[in-house]
Parts: C-alpha cells; structure tokens; sequence
C-alpha cells in the first residue's frame, strides 16, 4: 500500500487548488493534453479538466486515483489516470503541459534525483511545451528549481513567477496553516 493510500481515506485531503494555478490556465490556449505528475486524488486534474485540459493524472497510490476516476466519470470528464511511479514515466513528448504540484522539496536526500526529474522533462517535452511547478517558497527551493532549469541546456521563456500562499485546512482536527509557494511556468523554446 503506498503511503498516501492511508491519507486519502479523507477526500480531498488538500482542498481546492490555487487560483492563481487555475487562473493561469484558465487564460493560457491552446487547451491541449496536460499530464499531472504526483496528481494524488486530482485536485488540479479535475479543475483543470473542467477547463478543457485533456488529462493524464499518474501518482503512485491507487486510492488517489480511483477518487480521480470516481469524480472525473460523475462530472463526465476526459480524464485518465495511472498508478505509476512519476520519476520511471518518460513518455512527455506525447504532452503540451508537464504540472508537478509539491512533489519536489530539494531535501539533501532527495535533491539529485528531483532535479534529474527536470532535466528529463526539459530535454524531451515538446517544443512550446509548458512545465508548471509549484513548491514551497523556503530556504533555497526557488533558487534550486531556477539553476535546475538554467543548468538543463534548454531554453525556456517564463510565463510565470510568482509567490502564492496555500491555506490548508483539516476539518476533522481543526488544524489550519498557511504556506508560501512558488509557481514557476515555462515554456520550451
């Protein structure tokens, strides 16, 4: 069972997505196929798919994705979705967008094989592809995400750099808290 299995026995764990995101692509055209990597119960998949977004949701949990499937069929959305691993997935030349929403946290442990992850992405998105990542706005996070790119040998425009606050909420415990992200979007040249 993989560990988010056991948290999303609460739906919609993480609430709504940001507006500013929703924003975002609610303006950007063309609508066209977006894979959302570490898409847990689909947050961002369904809002966007009620855009228009064709989706392909992967995430590594199987209650995550069976709660996608669950809302997209009741709201007769064109969703898919894939319980994978999102690090073996390499297929992003069939995607116009790339959406990775809090899976990287540049921890010491972790920051090699995060910043890896966006080197593959870079080099085999399409050209005028966007890759969109939203990530904690602590410590270096902003700065590691920025060198990552720069240090892919790709060109990119930004579309987008920006500071957002994430308001969680746990209606069970009560527990409230408020985060500073990045959302960082770019477009290959």
């Amino acid at each position: 069972m993989a560990d988010y299995d056991t948290h999303y026995q609460t739906e919609d764990l993480f609430g709504e997505p940001y507006p500013e995101l929703i924003d975002f692509f609610k303006h950007y055209e063309p609508k066209g196929k977006l894979v959302d990597l570490g898409c847990g119960q689909g947050r961002n998949s369904i809002s966007l798919a009620r855009l228009g977004y064709k989706i392909t949701g992967i995430d590594n949990s199987k209650v995550g994705i069976d709660q996608l499937y669950t809302t997209s069929k009741k709201e007769g959305l064109y969703v898919t979705g894939l319980v994978g691993d999102i690090y073996s997935f390499d297929s992003y030349q069939d995607f116009d967008i790339v959406l990775l929403d809090s899976m990287f946290h540049f921890e010491k442990r972790d920051i090699k094989r995060e910043t890896n992850l966006i080197d593959k992405i870079a080099k085999r998105i399409i050209r005028n592809g966007l890759i969109c990542i939203c990530i904690q706005d602590t410590g270096q996070k902003r700065k590691i995400l920025k060198d990552a790119f720069a240090n892919s040998g790709i060109d990119f425009d930004i579309l987008n750099d920006s500071t957002l606050t994430y308001n969680y909420e746990d209606k069970e415990s009560g527990y409230k808290s408020k985060t500073k992200y990045c959302m960082y979007i770019v477009r290959k040249k």
